[in-house]
């Protein structure tokens, strides 16, 4: 009977699992993606939004779909259009694949088949009927909207990628081509001259920059992700080791843990390198008297963390390097402390400060002078490490998501020391969503001793 029972079990949960694997990565309930696109549609009331899937790779690397179209769908098919209707508060999905292509993919063909049903979106059409959908919506007099930003993928920025793109391409004289997505609004301004196009960028950016209860839970997991490989980064340091073995500690712990990628490039600053404060090329083997700059966060199911942790190489502050490090744990503690609704950037600093005076830290040193160690409200975090929008320099609002970053490098010294989390205003303060790593020089000696 016993036997049975667990048969039966087990039974039900690959049953689980299986219909979990081929809906997608079922990353939210579809109430999550619904309430999303209610969002917008209220706030184009005239028109409807035109969100352009991510195209298939070019190599053998594995498809990412794209942060705007999988935030209000949760479909993970190259190719695929998005139309979210704001007079007739509808969405349409456009997408076409083989079941052999799907599955090649890792696409679950109950998405493929039933795709209404697995996602929530009322109406599902083939690619090829796209552009006539857009020719009624042409013909209603319905305002198009469509980001003008670039699309992020996997370890992509979008603010970030459309300056270098710009740069590279439509600004170089041998180039001169726009970015798909301006090339796309070109394409509907010249097939619809009678329509009037609009970006929809800024009001999908808002949307993105206060995240929901089930985003936050997700961000807490990722959180834990983070801090274990960071421990584990922890524990590949010492004196005599290639950093590029830190760096495959991360990576390691992350593909581990179900993280399908990295948030971004591995970053280890040490020695000559601090004043690079993206360094990524792991290229340095840790010499005694180092003091070694760790930034790296797991991606997983779309959503990543930014985190940064400081220690010596050889597991032992000098006294420098201690003076240093001390004063960023306590400016960072102190913002924590400080942040909650209402609050602005430009309230947290003497706020700031008087904590730290309390604590007997004189304020009036240069190190306290730096910019980047004094209020530490750097940029929005979620599905992109710089995540859309700019950093939240107004009023903090329940639900915003950011790195609380200090750091201070001082290029003469080989010497740079960054304490960096990921925080989440709360109702009341905030919560730091990457809490774990040993902080005070203490808990980090002792931690380095052991390993």
């Amino acid at each position: 009977m016993k036997k049975d029972r667990y048969l039966f079990v087990l039974f039900l949960f690959f049953l689980l699992a299986s219909s979990a694997f081929s809906a997608g990565l079922l990353l939210f309930d579809k109430s999550e993606f619904a309430a999303r696109r209610q969002k917008l549609m209220e706030a184009i009331p005239d028109g409807a939004a035109i969100i352009l899937g991510a195209l298939p790779p070019t190599g053998y690397n594995e498809f990412f779909q794209n942060n705007d179209f999988m935030y209000f769908s949760d479909v993970e098919i190259p190719n695929a259009m998005l139309i979210i209707d704001g007079k007739q508060k509808t969405t349409t999905l456009f997408f076409t694949i083989s079941e052999s292509a799907a599955r090649n993919d890792g696409i679950g063909l109950e998405l493929v088949r039933n795709a209404k049903d697995v996602t929530g979106i009322e109406r599902v059409s083939p690619i090829d009927q796209f552009t006539a959908a857009l020719s009624r919506l042409a013909g209603q007099d319905y305002v198009l909207y469509t980001s003008f930003k670039p699309e992020e993928l996997s370890r992509e920025c979008s603010s970030e990628k459309f300056g270098l793109l710009q740069n590279a391409m439509t600004f170089n004289l041998w180039d001169g081509r726009l970015t798909r997505e301006l090339q796309f609004v070109k394409n509907l301004k010249d097939r619809f001259p009678q329509a009037v196009v609009k970006d929809c960028a800024p009001m999908i950016w808002d949307l993105r920059s206060i995240k929901s209860p089930a985003e936050i839970d997700l961000l807490r997991k990722v959180g834990r992700i983070g801090v274990e490989a960071h421990l584990a980064m922890m524990k590949a340091t010492k004196v005599g080791v290639p950093e590029y073995e830190m760096s495959a500690a991360f990576d390691y712990i992350s593909k581990k843990a179900g993280g399908r990628d990295i948030a971004y490039n591995v970053i280890i600053s040490s020695a000559e390198n601090h004043p690079y404060l993206h360094y990524y090329k792991h290229d340095r083997i840790l010499k005694d008297g180092d003091f070694i700059v760790v930034d790296a966060g797991p991606n997983y199911n779309y959503y990543v963390v930014d985190i940064s942790a400081s220690y010596p190489a050889n597991g032992k502050f000098t006294p420098r390097q201690r003076e240093v490090y001390e004063a960023c744990q306590a400016i960072q503690k102190a913002c924590r402390a400080v942040y909650r609704p209402g609050i602005t950037s430009r309230d947290v600093q003497p706020q700031v400060n008087e904590i730290l005076m309390k604590r007997g830290f004189d304020i009036n040193k240069d190190l306290f002078k730096i910019r980047t160690m004094q209020v530490g409200i750097s940029h929005n975090v979620g599905m992109a490490v710089h995540d859309v929008s700019a950093g939240p320099r107004g009023p903090l609002k329940p639900g915003m998501v950011f790195a609380c970053d200090i750091y201070a490098v001082f290029a003469k010294e080989d010497l740079g020391v960054r304490v960096e989390d990921t925080v989440v205003i709360t109702e009341t303060g905030c919560e730091n969503l990457t809490p774990g790593l040993p902080r005070e020089i203490a808990e980090i000696e002792a931690f380095m001793k052991k390993k």
